[in-house]
Formats: C-alpha cells, sequence, structure tokens
C-alpha cells in the first residue's frame, strides 16, 4: 500500500517542472491564478496543510501563525530571504522552517552587476530616449556617464551573493571592498584583493560604488540610516538587491533629489509592491521590479530545494536548508 501523500499548500504559481514534481509527490494544492493570499486566506491554508510552501508575497507573523492548526509541520520556503517569517513563533509551535539558499547567487549577482553599469553609464536613461524618438545624433557632450574601471566597490554584506559580486567587478576593474560581520577567509581576500572594514562608517566615506547584499533583519532595518547615506560622496552611486528595509527610503529620495549622490540602482523599495512616486520621478534612478533571482534556471532550482526540504522533513529527518532562530 502506498505511503500517504502529505497536504502541501504552494501560495504562489511555481514553473510548470516544480508543480508537476510537486503533484507526482504530494498531495499537492496549487495556487494555478498567482492571485497573492490576504491573511483570511493564509490562515485558512495553515489550518488544512501539513506544509505551507510560500513566498516573499506572504506575511506569516505571529499572529498568521498563531491561528494555524496542529497539523503545520513544516513552512518550506520558495526564496533565499525569510524575513517575512516570523522564524521565532513558527519555532515556540513546533513548525520547522525551511529557505532554498544558495541557487540565486549568481543570478542575483548578475543582477546587481548589471544595476551598477546601468546607473554608472546612464543605461535606461539612453535606451528611454531612444524609443521615445529623441535621438537626432552623436555628440560628444551628450549622455555622458562615468567609467567603472579603477573605482572602488564598498560591498555591505560579503556572504555567497557579496562574494559573488566581486569576482565579477575585480574582472571589471573595481577595487573591492566590503564591511561584514566578520572579515572573509584569507583566501578568498588574496583572490579578490580584498580589503575589509569593520567601520561601515569609514567605508561608506571613501567608496565611489555602494551595493548592499546583507540580509533584512532587525539589526539591519534602516542600516543605511540618512546618517549614513550623507556619508557618501556626490559622486557615488548605490545599489541595492537585498531588501527594500535596510535603506532610509526616503533620505535616500532627499539625496537624489539634491544631486548629493549621483544615482541609485534599485531592484527592492522599502514599501514593495508600493513604489514612492518622488522615486519613479527621478532620472538619476534605475528602479526594477524586484527580479533579481528571475531567471528560468534559478526558479526551477529553487522548486527543486523546497521538493528537497520537504521530502527530507517527511522522512523523518533534518532537512538541509533548515532556518533556525540563531540565524536571524
Amino acid at each position: 500500500m502506498p505511503a500517504r501523500k502529505p497536504k502541501v499548500i504552494v501560495t504562489r504559481k511555481l514553473p510548470d517542472q516544480v508543480e508537476t514534481r510537486m503533484r507526482e509527490l504530494f498531495d499537492t494544492e496549487l495556487n494555478l491564478t498567482d492571485t497573492p493570499m490576504d491573511r483570511a486566506m493564509l490562515v485558512k491554508a495553515l489550518q488544512r496543510a501539513e506544509v505551507l510552501a510560500p513566498t516573499i508575497t506572504d506575511k506569516l507573523d505571529a499572529g498568521v501563525l498563531a491561528a494555524a492548526g496542529d497539523q503545520l509541520k513544516l513552512i518550506a520556503n520558495f526564496g533565499a530571504g525569510f524575513d517575512h517569517i516570523d522564524v521565532a513563533a513558527a519555532n515556540a509551535r513546533g513548525i520547522t522552517v525551511t529557505n532554498t539558499p544558495g541557487v540565486l547567487t549568481e543570478d542575483t549577482a548578475d543582477l546587481t552587476m548589471s544595476l551598477i553599469l546601468a546607473v554608472a553609464r546612464r543605461i535606461v536613461e539612453g535606451a528611454n530616449v531612444v524609443q521615445a524618438g529623441g535621438f537626432t545624433g552623436w555628440s560628444p557632450t551628450w549622455m555622458m556617464g562615468r567609467r567603472i574601471h579603477g573605482k572602488r566597490l564598498g560591498i555591505i554584506g560579503m556572504g555567497r551573493i557579496g562574494t559573488a559580486l566581486a569576482r565579477r567587478a575585480k574582472a571589471f576593474g573595481l577595487g573591492i571592498h566590503y564591511h561584514n560581520r566578520k572579515p572573509v577567509s584569507p583566501r578568498i581576500a588574496e583572490e579578490l584583493e580584498a580589503t575589509y572594514w569593520d567601520s561601515l562608517d569609514q567605508m561608506l566615506a571613501r567608496m565611489d560604488i555602494i551595493s548592499v547584499n546583507c540580509p533584512h533583519t532587525p539589526a539591519t532595518f534602516h542600516l543605511l540610516s540618512a546618517r549614513h547615506l550623507k556619508l557618501l560622496q556626490p559622486h557615488a552611486i548605490i545599489v541595492n538587491t537585498a531588501r527594500g528595509e535596510i535603506i532610509d527610503e526616503g533620505a535616500l529620495i532627499d539625496l537624489l533629489s539634491k544631486g548629493q549622490i549621483a544615482g541609485a540602482g534599485l531592484d527592492v523599495f522599502e514599501h514593495e509592491p508600493q513604489i514612492n512616486p518622488k522615486l519613479l520621478k527621478l532620472p538619476n534612478a534605475v528602479l526594477l521590479p524586484h527580479m533579481s533571482s528571475a531567471t528560468i534556471e534559478g526558479r526551477i532550482e529553487m522548486g527543486e530545494k523546497v521538493i528537497i526540504n520537504i521530502r527530507t522533513f517527511m522522512d523523518g529527518h533534518k532537512p538541509p536548508d533548515r532556518v533556525i532562530p540563531s540565524m536571524l
């Protein structure tokens, strides 16, 4: 007699290949319309599921988790970030939380490097002019950006993504600097010729480009506060492909609008999906719709990790990507 399949509820539309495999392995309830679940819908799902497979759009705070049924044993998050889940509250109720680290590293690093180039070389501005029919011919002083070769890049958060970005940036001739909780290994530091700054203030004041690559936690909320942002040089640009809450967006807009920093490239926003209207009007801001992990390969690999975490857990073993409170 075949083993009973666990009830798995998936909150958003996933790649067909992933959904098909989940249906084969589990008693899976899919969200074919891809409509984000509101709070009431999440509560209903938590009361029926043995495993919930949520995404970043699902806010699983302590109040929502308190309504979960006793049968819920695993939250298998589709995504590396887990700041939308109250992990401590889940653990207190005996609910294991997993995520999908590692598989998005190269994709996110690619997009971060793309944003650095887009802002420095005014690529989006130029493309918009051409598409609007405004290109009337070459001029020696028109649409001038800044060279990135020989500039200093300051990376905030030298984990997997920060290190992958550093490798790309070094190939473009950028000097690598970073601020992290602790220095990277001597081997990586030597490979990247990277300079470690234990003082964020000192690093910010000396860099030409800043890239935010740390996770969003209570400790990193508004890590780049108004005070920190004012330390940047007027020619500096800032790029964020991590989480919008890490930057004080209002302060950033103020500096950009006054020309006190040169530009910003943002894939994430503080009040996502809402975007501050003032930000939309700034010509020196390149704005993307949270697409750093949006590759076919990356999303399929995310789904495969979700499946592995569920199967391992249901087989009575510790899933490989368990999130524990000490990681917060």
